[in-house]
């Protein structure tokens, strides 16, 4: 490859019409061997302003390349993160769930009638109007009948109590039965239906209708 700063032979590239008019100018042109203090600080300016573009350039080539980096991390990471998110949940409510069952069971066990005179105040205006209520429950003894009696008359009912001991139910559990009605309360259902509730709660959160439980309360 030819240097195109060596010395070249002279070559007579002009031409000239009759006249000695220039017709085709020498194409040569001289390489410039000297700069002016201007020239230079021209050319530093110049190739100060190129480099600055191609490091600008290669930063953002950069930047594209790194979001393009996050973007695929972030695709592949959030079917993982939203299970986790979805895992931390189930097991937060399990545990607010077993919690909370843990409290209820020590407030039954200190007042067992707590549940029934609730029950008996809800329906006080149901059963005002009967003449007789049966009330089943398991451990009956008479102090327990006198406390339930006293929860009755607290409540507004003035007609006949019946008692049925029922030895199965779980404490604080019990029937009751009027001439218009029945209700009754049980500690271990109303956990199911509220562990039920909550898988439905997960489930829908977790965009599927579906129990994330096999069936078996949390």
């Amino acid at each position: 490859m030819t240097d195109p700063a060596a010395p070249r032979p002279y070559v007579f590239d002009t031409e000239f019409d009759v006249g000695g008019v220039v017709v085709t100018p020498s194409s040569f042109r001289p390489t410039k061997r000297a700069y002016t203090p201007a020239e230079v600080d021209a050319l530093l300016a110049q190739a100060k302003l190129e480099a600055r573009q191609a490091a600008l350039e290669e930063v953002e080539s950069l930047q594209a390349a790194a979001i393009s980096a996050i973007g695929e991390a972030l695709s592949s990471g959030v079917p993982a993160l939203t299970t986790l998110i979805q895992t931390h949940r189930e097991q937060a409510s399990h545990l607010a769930l077993v919690a909370a069952r843990v409290i209820a069971a020590g407030a039954l066990d200190r007042f067992p009638e707590g549940a029934l005179q609730a029950a008996l105040e809800a329906l006080g205006q149901e059963i005002d109007a009967s003449p007789r209520l049966v009330i089943r429950t398991g451990g009956l003894d008479d102090a327990v009948r006198e406390r339930m009696e006293r929860l009755c008359t607290d409540a507004g009912f003035s007609g006949l109590v019946a008692f049925r001991d029922e030895p199965e139910l779980a404490v604080a559990a019990f029937q009751l039965e009027w001439a218009d009605g029945r209700a009754e309360f049980d500690p271990a259902a109303v956990y199911e239906r509220m562990s039920e509730a909550l898988a439905s709660a997960l489930a829908a959160e977790a965009g599927h209708a579906e129990t994330l439980s096999d069936g078996r309360p949390l």
